[in-house]
């Protein structure tokens, strides 16, 4: 079995997200545990990059995106490249949206602000799953908490 960080070294994750700051910081993060990091600044931008032949090992999606949401977004991701590994990212926190990114095939949801352990965790066991099928991915989607607000 690789090593995380040699495993992270040969991974490319595909931070989809409208919001320049968030991609930085994802990048940033991504980048300490050496993943190799590409960047859309929308679901359009992210289907148009992965029609002309890019193609990840692992995508984090924002849900909350202007000309083409994350939903809508995932649902073409799973329909056009169904083995593609998607994780949520987002500020949502309403159950009902949850589990229907789930249910359209989410392989993990990651609350905003993202934590970078929580972050190196989801995306390990998205790929320790690699080779695994998962036989219901709405039943085994991983909500991880935000960070606890540390009042001074």
């Amino acid at each position: 079995m690789l090593s995380a960080r040699t495993r992270a070294a040969s991974t490319t994750v595909f931070v989809v997200d409208d919001s320049s700051e968030m991609r930085r910081y994802l990048r940033l993060l991504l980048e300490l545990d050496c993943y190799h990091v590409e960047t859309a600044c929308d679901g359009s931008e992210a289907l148009r990059r992965l029609d002309e032949g890019f193609m990840p090992t692992v995508v984090l999606l924002d849900l909350q995106m202007p000309r083409l949401n994350g939903f809508r977004t995932l649902r073409r991701m799973r329909k056009l490249y169904p083995g593609l590994k998607v994780i949520i990212c987002s500020a949502e926190d309403d159950p009902r949206k949850l589990r229907l990114a789930a249910a359209l095939g989410a392989d993990g949801h990651l609350a905003k602000p993202v934590q970078h352990l929580y972050l190196s965790a989801a995306l390990e066991r998205c790929l320790d799953e690699n080779s695994r099928p998962l036989p219901n991915p709405a039943a085994t989607v991983i909500t991880l908490p935000a960070p606890a607000s540390q009042d001074s």
